[in-house]
């Protein structure tokens, strides 16, 4: 009877009950897409918390020193006195003033090249690095310091400027999450119709097989394992593409050559965690399968 049982299980667990077969119905190509889309989202995700974890790093304990000046002669004079009497301070571990070509250089894209003695000034730059990080006090501290040679000079934190870009940072990062989850949700509620159809169209079937002693487990197994093929096969489809377009989106943003694009790109930890992605969705879909058919057979018997 077992071996008869085993035959007629091993029969069933084609065709019969899950119709479809490997990449050949809809339920692969819908968790390619699904996997893909996920691909996508988690890579984002991930790009966008390395920028802001780089950005925030490299602008931990960073001030910049601004001294306004018209005379280039004087502006240049009160710069290298800023520089001087910051290094004096305890706790500054270097301070520097930028050099003219490299401030043409950064205001470029959005001045243009500037020639002549007409065009408008651009104030003195002093980058300032602190060996701790910056708080209220110690700004204080520096900015009256810078004032006492150069009584126009403006001090910031350097991480005090992008703020709002840290802001949106964090808001494209939940969104990305969100987007995680509701594929997540999308696949889950995927496979859940699909088993569903295929236990109703095969009702006679299951019915059968359990007064040939089949238990409930048996069969939840062939469904497992079908949706598993499928998940597989379409997982593995929808990681490619979804690299594809990673790769991609990577390479044209890499060209744009802007510091806080490029401080995002993926390390090796973030391409394994998008490689796990379609793992985590067979595990999903099995798990989800194995229920469905659980809670739909208590409901039959």
């Amino acid at each position: 009877m077992v071996a008869g049982l085993s035959a007629l299980l091993s029969r069933r667990s084609g065709p019969d009950l899950m119709p479809q077969g490997r990449l050949a119905g809809p339920m692969p190509w819908v968790i390619a897409i699904m996997v893909a889309l996920t691909v996508i989202a988690a890579a984002a995700g991930l790009a966008l918390s390395n920028t802001a974890r780089n950005a925030a790093d490299s602008l931990s304990g960073g001030v910049t020193v601004q001294v306004v000046e018209a005379n280039p002669a004087e502006r240049d004079r009160q710069a290298q006195a800023v520089a001087a009497a910051l290094r004096a301070v305890p706790g500054v571990g270097e301070a520097t003033v930028v050099s003219q070509a490299e401030l043409e250089k950064l205001i470029e894209p959005w001045l243009g090249v500037r020639t002549g003695e007409d065009q408008i000034p651009v104030p003195a730059l002093v980058d300032v690095r602190l060996r701790n990080g910056v708080d209220g006090e110690k700004l204080g501290q520096l900015r009256r310091i810078a004032r006492q040679v150069a009584p126009a000079a403006r001090v910031d934190a350097q991480s005090s400027w992008l703020k709002p870009v840290f802001g949106a940072i964090d808001s494209l990062q939940w969104l990305a999450l969100a987007l995680v989850a509701l594929l997540a949700f999308a696949l889950a509620a995927a496979v859940l119709l699909a088993v569903r159809t295929a236990l109703g169209t095969n009702r006679d079937t299951i019915e059968i097989v359990h007064l040939l002693g089949g238990t409930d487990s048996q069969i939840a197994r062939i469904f497992q394992r079908a949706i598993g093929f499928d998940a597989a096969g379409g997982g593995a489809v929808g990681l490619a593409l979804g690299l594809v377009v990673v790769l991609a989106l990577g390479q044209r943003f890499s060209g744009l050559g802007a510091g806080l694009i490029d401080s995002g790109a993926l390390d090796w930890i973030d391409w394994i965690l998008l490689a796990l992605v379609p793992i985590a969705g067979v595990l999903l879909a099995t798990l989800t399968a194995r229920i469905t058919v659980m809670r739909a057979l208590k409901k039959i018997l």
